[in-house]
């Protein structure tokens, strides 16, 4: 999700969840209207209108409630969720639809056609599961009944009180219909799940019709994550991660795992502490991060970053989540490459599709 928050996945929800009472009785929500009026020289009226039309969803904030402290994090099972066959086969046939607008998308903005399609199919499988709450009721549900036992509440209800806004303009100026369009339970849209902020940021008329649809424009969707990735300093040429391990006798764990993923040692200084790289990541000349994954009770993974991985995070602040992207790409190019075997990918990409996949994946 192109946000600034943690999504976690969550089962496709039914168009029709129980609703509570119009944020049009909230007194805090028309003074949020009367605001965002004025700030973005709106009619007060319609917005009072609008805003007061949202409904309270319950099951959006119990959706946002954080797992129970001490929750274990799994990247194994958390990667089987998107490195799977019928993703992967979904991959290969929109790869195959939209070869010469990736091609494009990479030569404008210098992302690679496999992050594009890594990002869209951890989002969306492609646009086959864009979201079925109103967005407008699930930000304001977020703005306004943001879950109280959530560490940052404050700071997320400022957040999708922002969110609310934008949709708002996005309205007025872009004829994103505030009132019908649907997204996932945080307010995301389209394809890419852009929230609203991110689609006035850094959506793209990538097609060229004089207009932005991130539902049913491929090209847009794709010129737009890509320009997400270059505002976010993407470099071109650049890998995600390397494979690292672990020199016992020189071993500084902590110190590597200090900066989170946030690139920040020299290869040489990355080494002292006792990590060990490949011969292609001690050519590396940028910083890089420890990134550790944990595998319930197993041990974990580890990987290292680079600003690229760091990139990806931005999109969803989670290594977890970049990862599967990553990977998810390199096993659609694999599948891409070999139709019916995706055995070429990375060991832990490698997947097998079903006669019945391949036969789609080939058509």
């Amino acid at each position: 999700m192109a946000t600034k928050h943690t999504k976690k996945p969550k089962a496709q929800a039914s168009r029709t969840q129980p609703a509570g009472p119009l944020y049009a009785s909230r007194p805090e929500a028309m003074v949020l209207a009367d605001e965002i009026a004025e700030r973005r020289g709106l009619d007060r009226a319609w917005v009072r209108q609008t805003i007061g039309q949202a409904r309270q969803l319950p099951q959006v904030a119990k959706l946002m409630t954080p797992a129970p402290v001490g929750t274990p994090k799994n990247w194994q099972l958390y990667r089987s969720r998107f490195i799977e066959p019928r993703r992967i086969a979904a991959g290969v046939r929109f790869w195959q639809a939209q070869q010469a607008t990736l091609a494009r998308a990479e030569a404008v903005y210098g992302v690679p056609a496999e992050i594009i399609v890594g990002i869209i199919g951890v989002e969306t499988i492609y646009g086959q599961q864009t979201g079925s709450f109103r967005v407008l009721d699930a930000l304001a549900t977020l703005a306004f009944d943001f879950p109280a036992a959530h560490p940052r509440a404050a700071e997320r209800s400022k957040f999708f009180r922002g969110e609310l806004e934008q949709l708002l303009s996005l309205h007025s100026r872009a004829g994103l219909d505030a009132l019908s369009v649907r997204g996932s339970y945080a307010g995301a849209m389209g394809l890419p799940q852009f929230m609203p902020s991110s689609w006035a940021r850094f959506a793209v008329d990538f097609d060229g019709d004089g207009r932005i649809d991130l539902f049913n424009s491929p090209a847009d969707v794709i010129g737009s994550v890509a320009n997400y990735f270059r505002t976010f300093n993407w470099q071109p040429g650049m890998p995600t991660h390397y494979s690292v391990g672990f020199d016992p006798d020189r071993l500084d764990k902590d110190a590597l795992l200090a900066p989170d993923i946030l690139p920040t040692f020299p290869v040489a200084s990355f080494t002292a502490k006792g990590a060990v790289l490949d011969a292609v990541g001690l050519r590396h000349s940028g910083p890089l991060a420890l990134v550790e994954l944990q595998n319930g009770e197993e041990p974990p993974s580890y990987v290292a970053g680079t600003e690229n991985f760091y990139v990806i995070t931005r999109y969803n602040w989670s290594s977890y989540y970049a990862l599967a992207v990553i990977e998810l790409g390199q096993a659609v190019a694999a599948a891409l490459r070999t139709p019916c075997r995706a055995s070429d990918a990375p060991a832990q990409a490698s997947v097998t599709l079903s006669n019945t996949e391949c036969s789609a994946s080939t058509q």
